[in-house]
């Protein structure tokens, strides 16, 4: 019999088999999720709100296209991204369904808050993407138009433009759950993250500079600020789960100490 607190196994053919199901019941979601989504954006006029940060530049006209697909493309990515975000319950519980079987109780307990706070900080990063870096850096490109350019935004470039921004944002905006990770497996410490505060400014710098579209100090400093206090807030969850992994090492040597006598 297997000890208490000991994790269960399986087969490896049977671990083959599980993962090609919840692989499945994911891909299931995800097409539900589209479709879920194509039907809302049809219904809805979900792209209007999306336009909201291009509006005041266009002088009452409208975003235009060029190709007889753009339309039905552009409104299958809005669809595809909307889908994901409605399935990702389904897609998170296929994953931990999977994983769990395999982590110890202590570790269950930490990966759900884990999740909750990487889904907090990405869409905090969208947030700040679309209500404050999009609207300023539209901003600064129109403030330096020639009266000699008449502006004639395509509806594929705004949305790409205003997609791949949210998504890289979000994504960036992950710094905090890496460091987790990193300092979990024992590869950074909050010693380390605090020796280098300087080098990091340095690198917020750079990274908003590839970030930002523009290169106006304000769009700069917009995603520098964040960025760095992503970087702070990394180093107090290293700080934090750095003690507890050292105090849970104190524990264990203490207790084979007292085994050992």
């Amino acid at each position: 019999m297997a000890q208490v607190g000991q994790k269960s196994e399986m087969p490896f053919l049977d671990h083959l088999e599980e993962l090609r199901w919840r692989i499945l019941r994911g891909l299931v979601a995800l097409v539900v999720g589209v479709i879920v989504a194509f039907s809302l954006l049809l219904k809805y006029d979900v792209i209007l709100i999306l336009e909201r940060p291009i509006l005041p530049f266009l002088n009452g006209n409208q975003l235009v296209y060029t190709h007889p697909a753009d339309p039905f493309r552009i409104t299958m990515s809005m669809a595809f991204a909307f889908g994901a975000i409605f399935a990702s319950p389904v897609l998170v519980w296929q994953v931990w369904g999977f994983l769990s079987p395999a982590l110890y109780k202590h570790e269950k307990k930490v990966v759900i808050p884990v999740l909750v706070f990487g889904a907090i900080l990405f869409l905090a990063g969208v947030s700040l993407a679309f209500f404050g870096i999009i609207p300023i850096t539209l901003k600064m490109f129109y403030s330096i138009q020639t009266n000699s350019l008449t502006p004639m935004i395509t509806a594929g470039s705004y949305f790409d433009f205003v997609v791949s921004l949210s998504l890289v944002l979000g994504a960036v905006f992950e710094l905090p759950i890496a460091v987790l990770a990193l300092t979990a497996l024992g590869i950074v410490t909050p010693q380390f993250l605090s020796r280098y505060r300087r080098h990091a400014t340095v690198i917020c710098l750079v990274a908003s500079a590839f970030i930002t579209p523009g290169q106006d100090p304000l769009s700069l400093l917009a995603i520098a600020i964040p960025l760095y206090m992503l970087y702070e807030l990394s180093v107090v969850c290293s700080f934090v789960v750095y003690r507890r992994k050292q105090r849970k090492d104190e524990a264990r040597l203490a207790e084979e100490s007292g085994a050992v006598a």
